[in-house]
């Protein structure tokens, strides 16, 4: 599902480019809203009603608020998800502009390509935690992978390495299909009458972050003065950096039980070996406080 609506970040940019050379912007918003209506009338009137048993269980907001693993989970899903909406969405363009220096056509051509790579990184990531939760593995580590991914891609751009441009923000925009992964670690923090709210409440947390990260962003922006409508790759270095800082210091706070557990597990390995290294000695007294058994058949004296 999340696949299929990713398609409309991929007809906003090369097929909107084309379709704007026969009409303008006006006439293109009527016919997406004209499409969106019919879309869900077409819901209303076709899709079937399904009943569903209620629910006895108390499935409230307040029992995903409450929930520490939520909280352990969903700043680091909420930076990483909503800073990659935020780049792709608005900054990649400024940035492909002022700092590689990309064209008009050439612009239209990276975006779309990342957006096509944003579509299918939604299926790809469905079919990744699919593979390893049937192996007994969480889709926290999957999540865990993704933010380290997107947090060396971010550096790379900021550090001006010398890799690809598309492969770096063909990274940026795959993160932004993780949702499939966040919902999947949701699903098993709480129970199916649950979840629904859950999925909720954390993509109101995606969507609040990608507002946040393009407001800030463009704010420190704002803090070096554009020539002729350009602004210095310092400015972009700053501004990215602000938003890695942060997802660096969520994603300690997300591992946290893992390094606690690394220590923990290090710490009895330690242990261990220490025990093995001090071997208990036995005790020396003198012979004549000791009694010493000789077997019945032997007759030596002392």
């Amino acid at each position: 599902m999340i696949m299929l609506g990713s398609l409309g970040a991929v007809t906003a940019t090369a097929p909107v480019e084309h379709l704007l050379t026969s009409m303008g912007w006006r006439q293109l918003f009527e016919i997406l809203a004209v499409a969106t209506g019919t879309t869900a009338i077409l819901i209303y009137l076709v899709v079937p009603e399904r009943s569903v048993a209620p629910s006895t269980a108390s499935a409230t907001l307040s029992s995903v608020f409450s929930d520490r693993r939520f909280w352990r989970m969903a700043p680091l899903s909420a930076t990483c998800i909503g800073s990659a909406w935020s780049l792709q969405g608005l900054w990649a363009s400024p940035w492909l502009t002022d700092v590689e220096g990309f064209d008009r056509a050439s612009l239209v051509r990276q975006l779309f390509i990342m957006s096509i790579v944003l579509s299918a990184g939604a299926w790809l990531f469905g079919m990744t935690v699919h593979c390893v939760k049937r192996r007994g593995i969480g889709a926290e580590t999957i999540l865990a992978i993704a933010a380290v991914l997107f947090i060396a891609a971010e550096c790379a751009l900021i550090l001006r390495a010398s890799l690809p441009s598309i492969l770096l923000w063909s990274v940026v925009a795959i993160v932004g299909t993780a949702t499939v992964v966040s919902f999947a670690v949701v699903a098993d923090y709480f129970p199916p009458e649950l979840a629904g709210r859950a999925n909720g409440a954390l993509n109101v947390l995606h969507f609040g972050w990608a507002f946040l990260a393009q407001y800030a962003t463009g704010l420190i922006l704002e803090q070096w003065s554009a020539n002729d409508g350009h602004r210095p790759v310092q400015a972009y270095q700053a501004a990215f950096g602000f938003n890695v800082a942060l997802q660096i210091a969520t994603f300690l706070w997300f591992a946290l039980p893992w390094f606690r557990s690394f220590a923990s597990w290090v710490g009895s390995i330690c242990l261990e070996m220490s025990a093995s290294t001090f071997e208990p000695a036995e005790s020396v007294g003198l012979y004549q406080n000791s009694a010493i058994l000789l077997p019945p058949d032997d007759d030596a004296e002392w």
